[in-house]
């Protein structure tokens, strides 16, 4: 098993900065990709990026692209979003995932992990 801790959300104005964070434990070293998806009120759960834990590929939805950036730290076993520019539309609450299967899959349905999720709100 895998448990995800998120942090770091919180209110911040349009055109502002926020960083997530996602510690994994438990059999984390099992872990191939961990993720972000958001679900904004009313909305189905998006993809928002992925990152592999083992050579550091990253993949990111375009509507984030150029604005966010996924890393991780393996030896905390830690994966970050930092958020830049953020948009009323970035409004929503962040997961984390992480997946052992053994594929770049960016499906939310791949994933065999979730933390609970932290609220992000972004005030116009």
């Amino acid at each position: 098993q895998v448990q995800l801790v998120e942090s770091g959300g919180g209110l911040v104005q349009t055109g502002g900065s926020l960083s997530l964070s996602c510690a994994a434990s438990g059999r984390a070293f099992s872990i191939f990709t961990m993720g972000w998806f958001r679900q904004a009120p009313g909305k189905e759960r998006e993809f928002v990026a992925l990152i592999g834990r083992r050579h550091g590929a990253t993949f990111y939805a375009d509507s984030v692209k150029g604005r966010f950036t996924i890393s991780n730290d393996n030896a905390k076993n830690t994966v970050y979003l930092q958020m830049n520019v953020l948009q009323h539309g970035d409004t929503a609450v962040y997961y984390c995932a992480a997946d052992v299967g053994g594929t770049y899959s960016l499906a939310a349905n791949a994933m065999d992990y979730w933390g609970k999720g932290t609220r992000v709100t972004v005030s116009s």
